[in-house]
């Protein structure tokens, strides 16, 4: 196979110095090198962003959870692969000494190009806490469509560098309405447990749980579920748990005890940096362009595809434009960047023959937020862990599961933070604005009103029981539920529908989707362990009938 692509990387007229350069292969070097300059070159690579004019084997559009897990597999299976990412490398500490900067004290590292934060809770007992900033190619994008803003990771490892970690596998009486065209029982006998273990999924120690202060908070979820007759579970984590067990004691730095997690986590996640991306460039064949973004894919003339990058600086502007070649492109921008990119690329006409499903079944994974006011008998912790390690289930009886979030702000609020996960029905589209030369999603703030009416099914309930009331003041004046965001966007490219049951974009062969656009907008649960074993599962069968 690697044979092939040599073939192929020399048929397009480059010599061997140039497709080492191109490309970054430094598999010619490396054979005749001693030991330390085989780990220069590797470094060099990995460091090196891909020039204009290169031909690559494997060009993957993005670096989250499909993307990363498309770059490991191929390159165990002996292809070159390059990894372009939109958002920063975040390998470099600041001013301050930390790579990312902490919740409750936001800088120009917390937001992609915004000169204002845009926080999910916005205010605290009537006191906005967004701050301004500089513009910056920071981590998290809280990207505006008419009514809902997608939370995004920006940077290498995608979402996996913002998102609290919960790992969560989906019921398996709940996957068929999930993915209804994938076998599960191969996903859940063979890819959830390979996505698990590459992902580095544990469990909190429950006898830890009872007794640590930074779960207070959680603990008091538990017994007020349990109080109305609801299960709580605990839920796998990514986080180490160990290292969270010395943060507590007072023996290493500390990370989600100091308020880190939704602009970064500069210690004890497992982020993907740390696994499937640290994994993939260990094979010496995978390279990773920062700061670069997909602007086009078109078929090229010779054969495989052009594509054309632009390279960022970190205000957001364009400092150079490359055109490069590759054999196959894996499109893993996640689903708002992918499902743009080829609504775009469809309707302008650089790939007019993609099918009329592009675009379609966009959701929201039912995501919606609010707080309970606790009684002073009900303290839930000036210290709160940033990781939230348990819910509330009540799937089956109203359609909701409920994260109990923590609320880190230092001090003891009374309050009860959660983020559920509803049943909600409604799907949005996006499409190409050729007036503004931009893609819309028709998403209406009404369609979030299911999902306020199944979370109500738990909350309702446990404030009558408790004789509590929501809070009122973190999302705006007298707003009680945040019902304008979403940080598990699903869908717009959907398997079986927008691709084949695999991902691939027949009309176009070499082209595939492989991130979170392939599943139809819920998947019942935080979605990322989902989007990890889907992937593995279309890689390996990409891999095996395609190269």
């Amino acid at each position: 196979m690697s044979d092939k692509t040599s073939r192929r990387a020399g048929s397009a007229g480059i010599s061997r110095r140039g497709f080492i350069a191109g490309t970054g292969s430094i598999l010619g070097v490396a054979a005749l090198a001693t030991p330390a300059t085989a780990a220069q070159a590797k470094a060099a690579r990995v460091a090196a962003p891909i020039a204009s004019g290169a031909h690559v084997p494997a060009l993957v559009i993005g670096t989250g959870y499909g993307g990363s897990v498309a770059a490991l597999r191929l390159a165990q299976a002996g292809v070159d692969v390059h990894m372009i990412e939109m958002g920063m490398a975040w390998d470099t500490p600041g001013s301050d000494g930390k790579i990312f900067c902490n919740t409750t004290s936001p800088d120009q590292r917390s937001f992609w190009l915004r000169t204002r934060t845009k926080a999910p809770v916005t205010s605290f007992i009537g006191v906005p806490i967004d701050r301004d900033i500089s513009r910056y190619t920071g981590i998290l994008d809280a990207e505006e469509f008419g009514g809902i803003t997608v939370y995004q990771g920006r940077g290498v490892g995608g979402g996996s560098l913002v998102n609290g970690g919960m790992a969560v596998t989906p019921k398996r009486a709940n996957f068929a309405a999930i993915l209804p065209s994938v076998n599960a029982d191969e996903m859940y006998n063979t890819y959830y447990p390979r996505a698990n273990a590459g992902l580095g999924v544990g469990n909190i120690d429950p006898a830890w749980f009872d007794t640590t202060p930074c779960y207070q908070f959680a603990r008091v979820g538990r017994k007020h579920a349990q109080r109305s007759g609801f299960p709580f579970v605990f839920v796998p984590d990514v986080y180490d748990w160990d290292y969270m067990k010395q943060e507590a004691a007072g023996t290493v730095t500390k990370s989600a005890l100091a308020g880190e997690i939704l602009y970064g986590n500069n210690h004890g996640k497992k982020s993907l940096q740390k696994t499937y991306i640290a994994q993939a460039k260990a094979t010496g064949r995978v390279t990773v362009s920062a700061l670069h973004q997909v602007t086009s894919v078109s078929p090229a003339a010779g054969g495989g595809y052009t594509v054309v990058i632009d390279q960022l600086n970190t205000t957001g502007g364009v400092t150079t434009t490359k055109t490069v070649t590759a054999d196959r492109v894996f499109f893993a921008a996640g689903s708002v960047g992918t499902s743009k990119l080829l609504v775009r690329l469809k309707a302008t006409g650089a790939l007019p023959n993609l099918n009329n499903e592009i675009g379609k079944g966009w959701g929201d994974n039912g995501n919606v937020m609010c707080g309970r006011a606790n009684h002073l008998w009900d303290p839930t912790g000036s210290l709160q862990s940033t990781i939230p390690c348990s819910g509330i289930d009540n799937w089956d009886a109203g359609g909701a599961f409920a994260e109990v979030a923590p609320l880190p702000t230092g001090i003891e609020t009374y309050a009860s933070l959660y983020l559920s996960i509803t049943k909600n029905p409604n799907r949005a589209q996006f499409s190409w604005n050729a007036a503004t030369g931009k893609v819309d999603l028709n998403w209406q703030l009404a369609w979030k009103q299911p999902s306020i009416d199944m979370a109500k099914s738990i909350f309702d309930k446990i404030n009558s029981k408790e004789g509590t009331v929501y809070r009122s003041d973190l999302f705006g004046v007298y707003k009680i539920w945040n019902d304008t965001l979403t940080y598990h966007p699903l869908g717009g490219a959907v398997l079986n529908k927008a691709t084949d049951n695999y991902g691939r974009l027949t009309a176009y062969p070499g082209l595939y989707v492989i991130d979170g656009s392939l599943i139809p907008g819920n998947t019942s649960v935080n979605p990322f362990v989902t989007i990890t074993a889907l992937a593995e599962r279309n890689i390996e069968k990409i891999i095996a009938t395609d190269l």
